[in-house]
C-alpha cells in the first residue's frame, strides 16, 4: 500500500516553487540503477517528489526515505509484484491527483483503460492521458497500467516510450508476450 498524502486531499507541493519557506524545504536526491536505465529520485520535506530516467551516474541515497524508496524499486524490479509503501507528495493540481489516485489503486499484474479512469473522474479520457503523461512518479505510481479501451499501448512518458511500458506490464505479468 502506497501511503500519499496527497490522498487525503492535501495539495501537494510543487517543487520549490509553492512553498512559503523555500530556505527550509529540504531536498533529497539519489541516482539508482535499474533494468531501465538509471532512476533519479527525490525527497522534499519527508515524501517522495519525483521518480523520473537520467543519464547521471549513480549518487548514493543520504536520506532514509530514498533509500527505502530504492529498496522498493529493486525488490519491485526482482518480483513485479512487490507492492510500495512510501509516502508520496506529487506536484499537479485536484484533477492529475485524481487520476493519479485511481492509478494507484490498479493492481500490479492487471490493467484499466484510460476511460475506466475517466468514468472515475468524470473527465474525458484525452484529458485523463495528459494526467497520465504529466505522473511525476512513474513506476511507483503505475501510469504504465493505464491503457487504451482495446488494450493498445497509447504511449508511455518514460524513458523508451511504449517499450518500456511493455516490459513493465510484462514484468507484472500483464502481459504475456
Amino acid at each position: 500500500m502506497v501511503v500519499a498524502p496527497f490522498l487525503s486531499g492535501k495539495r501537494a507541493r510543487p517543487i520549490a516553487t509553492d512553498c512559503a519557506d523555500t530556505a527550509n524545504m529540504t531536498r533529497h536526491i539519489a541516482v539508482t540503477p535499474s533494468p531501465l536505465g538509471n532512476l533519479e529520485l527525490i525527497v522534499e520535506n519527508e515524501a517522495l517528489t519525483v521518480l523520473a530516467w537520467t543519464d547521471a551516474p549513480a549518487r548514493e541515497a543520504a536520506h532514509p526515505l530514498l533509500q527505502k524508496a530504492i529498496d522498493q524499486l529493486d525488490a519491485y524490479f526482482a518480483d513485479g509484484s512487490a507492492p510500495f509503501d512510501l509516502p508520496l507528495a506529487p506536484a499537479g493540481n485536484d484533477f492529475e491527483r485524481a487520476v493519479w489516485r485511481g492509478m494507484l489503486e490498479i493492481p500490479s499484474g492487471e490493467t484499466a483503460s484510460y476511460g475506466d479512469l475517466a468514468d472515475k473522474t468524470g473527465r474525458p479520457a484525452r484529458a485523463v492521458g495528459g494526467a497520465c503523461g504529466r505522473n511525476p512518479i512513474p513506476i511507483v505510481i503505475p501510469c504504465h497500467r493505464v491503457v487504451g479501451a482495446d488494450g493498445s499501448m497509447t504511449g508511455y512518458s518514460g524513458k523508451g516510450g511504449v517499450e518500456t511500458k511493455h516490459w513493465l506490464l510484462r514484468h507484472e505479468g500483464a502481459l504475456l508476450l
